[in-house]
């Protein structure tokens, strides 16, 4: 061996040995010295984030509930990886999702999930979001949605047609596309001023639907490989659905949905401010030249699609599978709602479905079970040390939990995998607010700006639907609405919520 040989030999060594030096140094700093190290948990979760790798990447959205299982070992607070801590105590909530008052960040680690840095969702820090927020509240106050119920109203009674005549052919429907369809025609309506039409569509296409499907099974990829999805975005669509013929409608859905924001900002906006859109919000000369271009608007709207879309349709789908199993509950529920609807085509309104007792308790046990976002979402204390209990949580430590473990707490919710509307009723006749442990559109300062809007969207499909139709669920059973996988929403084993039904009842 020569002398240049053996000298670059001992080079390599060296390399390797100074590598595996940082890496033996790294974990026993991980272990015994690091802020976290008193907290509880598995050794590995505290080494490394390959085992959060492993559940999430290779077994596909499964680490949420081996974070059950390490609750169920090591108690209410685990570390969960080397950086991240994760409270399973509603009592903590508030201190983790706290309000305006108290500075909260996202973590990258956790929201380069969504691809979609330039969003409301994407925005990392406390006041930055706060601007950005600003923007929109205005949209979704309680008074711009009631101003907006005549559309919200006809796209639900439209979609009451649709299942007459699906009564009388006798047909199986996908409620699972149906209500993503509705809940699409409403959001699209609200950020461009025009009705898609996917109510109306033969077999309620969807592209948003369908689009939120394609992207949230790789969100676990993108969440650890964050440059995958910008290296993607430069990509013609023609090519990537050459490339993919699989996911070539998901591709031409964004494709013509980039191509009506440019046209629509190259336009320019001619609106009254009576008369505005989201879109034509978001591009408002008034605001600053950054948080007008177009990868912040095409971020923005992305955004409003998928979660306009997704909450309302899962929780339509998890209340009629629940109730069209349970004839009692149906039964009560239309009940009541003779009340306010004498007839089954009468009109009602947002308010007065609000005071419906029963009709609010199948809405929240539905919206308890459909979870909302069960991804969970850290927020980082950037100047406070938090405690919990014994433990201290520095400033800069990311903290989380998850509306599964919220919502599923046999303290709070006895037997929590049953449907029970009559929970919150007797709830309030103890006179507890069961509703402040309700965290489908999360809580504090980043609470979900689009929470009213679903709010009038499940209360008035709900009435409509249970006041007129009885339906029989066809090829569904409890595995197809069993949540066991987290893909930023929840998913069963086969993917997202499906269920299918037959129209056997219609009372005219």
């Amino acid at each position: 061996m020569t002398t240049t040989m053996a000298l670059e030999l001992s080079h390599v060594w060296l390399a390797l040995a100074g590598i595996a030096t940082f890496y033996i140094s790294r974990t026993f700093y991980r272990l015994y010295f690091h802020p976290l190290s008193k907290i509880p948990g598995p050794k590995l979760t505290a080494i490394t984030r390959l085992y959060e790798f492993y559940y999430d990447v290779i077994c596909d959205g499964k680490f949420l509930f081996q974070i059950e299982k390490m609750h169920q070992q090591y108690g209410p607070i685990v570390r969960i990886n080397p950086r991240e801590v994760h409270i399973s105590d509603p009592s903590f909530y508030d201190e983790i999702y706290a309000s305006s008052s108290r500075k909260r960040n996202r973590d990258h680690d956790a929201y380069d999930a969504f691809t979609l840095s330039y969003s409301v969702i994407g925005t990392m820090g406390h006041e930055h979001h706060r601007f950005r927020r600003s923007i929109l509240n205005d949209f979704f106050s309680k008074r711009s949605v009631l101003a907006l119920s005549d559309v919200v109203e006809e796209r639900v009674l439209k979609l009451m047609q649709r299942f007459e005549g699906f009564y009388k052919e006798q047909s199986v429907v996908n409620l699972s596309n149906a209500f993503a369809a509705l809940a699409s025609d409403v959001i699209t309506y609200y950020c461009f001023g025009k009705r898609w039409g996917f109510v109306e569509d033969e077999h309620f296409r969807s592209e948003i639907h369908k689009n939120n499907e394609e992207n949230t099974e790789h969100c676990h990829l993108d969440r650890f490989f964050p440059f995958v999805p910008e290296l993607m975005r430069r990509i013609p669509g023609q090519v990537l659905a050459l490339l993919l013929p699989s996911k070539a409608a998901a591709f031409e859905f964004q494709a013509a949905l980039f191509q009506t924001i440019t046209m629509n900002m190259q336009a320019g906006s001619t609106s009254t401010k009576e008369n505005r859109t989201i879109f034509q919000k978001l591009t408002d000369p008034s605001l600053p030249a950054e948080e007008r271009s177009l990868r912040r608007v095409q971020d923005e709207v992305f955004t409003l699609l998928g979660a306009g879309t997704e909450t309302t349709a899962s929780t339509l789908m998890v209340m009629i599978y629940h109730v069209s199993r349970n004839e009692s509950i149906r039964d009560k529920l239309r009940t009541e709602l003779k009340q306010v609807m004498p007839t089954p085509t009468s009109a009602v309104t947002w308010t007065e479905l609000e005071k419906l007792p029963y009709l609010t308790a199948v809405l929240n046990e539905s919206l308890r079970l459909s979870y909302g976002v069960i991804m969970r979402l850290p927020r980082v204390a950037p100047t406070e040390t938090l405690r919990y209990k014994d433990y201290a949580i520095p400033p800069g430590t990311p903290m989380s939990t998850s509306t599964y473990f919220i919502h599923r707490n046999p303290d709070i919710f006895p037997e929590p995998d049953k449907f029970d509307p009559e929970r919150w009723i007797r709830a309030a006749e103890r006179g507890q607010n069961l509703s402040r442990y309700l965290v489908s559109f999360m809580r504090g300062s980043r609470a979900c700006v689009g929470m009213n809007l679903a709010y009038i969207e499940l209360y008035l499909t709900i009435a409509h639907l249970v006041r007129r139709f009885d339906f029989t669920l066809h090829n569904t059973s409890p595995e197809d609405v069993r949540i066991t996988r987290d893909r930023i929403i929840p998913c069963t084993d086969k993917g997202m919520l499906w269920v299918y039904a037959r129209v056997t009842g219609m009372e005219e």
